[in-house]
């Protein structure tokens, strides 16, 4: 019993639930950007370079034997997994980069709350003459 105890707290922690979240929301956001490079970034770019989509570019490999398939290195597939990975990069950056200015700003704030005024010169000066007369 105490395994399953200690499952249920282990699945139960705010970190754990926080992942999961994470984890759901960063494969749908995943589809995004994929579809948005897929459909709207990579056209353009085939077009400049002659009509082309990149998962058509390919290298053939010369078959040793007569009965045999050539074989294709498919790079124009790699060339576009690797731009869908750069744009979920700096959209991720982007973000956390937005999370960090909010963080500091509200840090910023709160420093600024907690911290006590400056004394205005009038204050400074009879701080001042309250210590000469103390001293005297």
């Amino acid at each position: 019993m105490s395994f399953i105890k200690e499952f249920k707290e282990f699945a139960m922690r705010g970190n754990v639930i926080d992942l999961a979240v994470g984890i759901i929301i960063g494969s749908a956001f995943q589809k995004i950007v994929s579809s948005f490079v897929a459909d709207v970034i990579m056209p353009p770019i085939g077009l400049l370079i002659g009509g082309v989509t990149f998962t058509d570019l390919t290298i053939k490999m010369p078959s040793p034997l007569p009965n045999v398939e050539a074989v294709t290195i498919n790079y124009g597939n790699f060339l576009q997994v690797t731009f869908d990975f750069i744009i979920v990069a700096f959209c991720i950056f982007l973000f956390v980069k937005g999370i960090n200015t909010l963080k500091k700003r509200a840090e910023k704030n709160e420093t600024a709350k907690t911290a006590a005024p400056e004394p205005s010169k009038e204050e400074v000066l009879l701080t001042e003459i309250r210590d000469i007369l103390k001293n005297k």
